[in-house]
C-alpha cells in the first residue's frame, strides 16, 4: 500500500527554521515526482515546491523562493523541505504528494499529484 508520511512540523518563531520530511512506504520514490503543498485556515491548498523524478529540476512558489529548499534522498526513500527565515504567513498544514513520472526531468503540474500524506502542522508565531 502506497503511503506518504510527513514529519518535522512544529512551532517556531519568525525567522526560525524547520525541516520537513516526507517518507514513502510501500513503493519506491525512484519513479515519482514529489510536491509539497500547504493549506492555511480559510485558504485553498497551494503548491509550495516540487522536485522532478530525477532530482534535476525543482520549482518554488514565489513567496518561498530563496527561503525554502526541496531535496530528495532516494536511498532513504525520503524527500525533504528545508524551510528557513520562516514568516507567520507560512503557518499552515504542509502535505507532501507524489505522482508517477518515471524518468521525469521536470515538475508535473500541481493538479497531477495523486498520492498524498496526511500533513504536518507548521506554526510560525512570536
Amino acid at each position: 500500500q502506497l503511503q506518504l508520511v510527513e514529519s518535522g512540523g512544529g512551532s517556531v518563531q519568525p525567522g526560525g527554521s524547520l525541516r520537513l520530511s516526507c517518507a514513502a512506504s510501500g513503493f519506491t520514490l525512484d519513479y515519482y515526482a514529489i510536491g509539497w503543498f500547504r493549506q492555511a485556515p480559510g485558504k485553498e491548498r497551494e503548491g509550495v515546491s516540487c522536485i522532478s523524478t530525477n532530482g534535476g529540476s525543482t520549482d518554488y512558489t514565489a513567496s518561498v523562493k530563496g527561503r525554502f529548499t526541496i531535496s530528495r534522498d532516494n536511498a532513504k526513500n525520503t524527500v525533504y523541505l528545508q524551510m528557513n527565515s520562516l514568516k507567520p504567513e507560512d503557518t499552515a498544514v504542509y502535505y507532501c504528494a507524489a505522482t508517477f513520472d518515471r524518468g521525469g526531468r521536470s515538475c508535473p503540474r500541481w493538479n497531477q499529484y495523486r498520492y498524498w500524506g496526511q500533513g504536518t502542522q507548521v506554526t510560525v508565531s512570536s
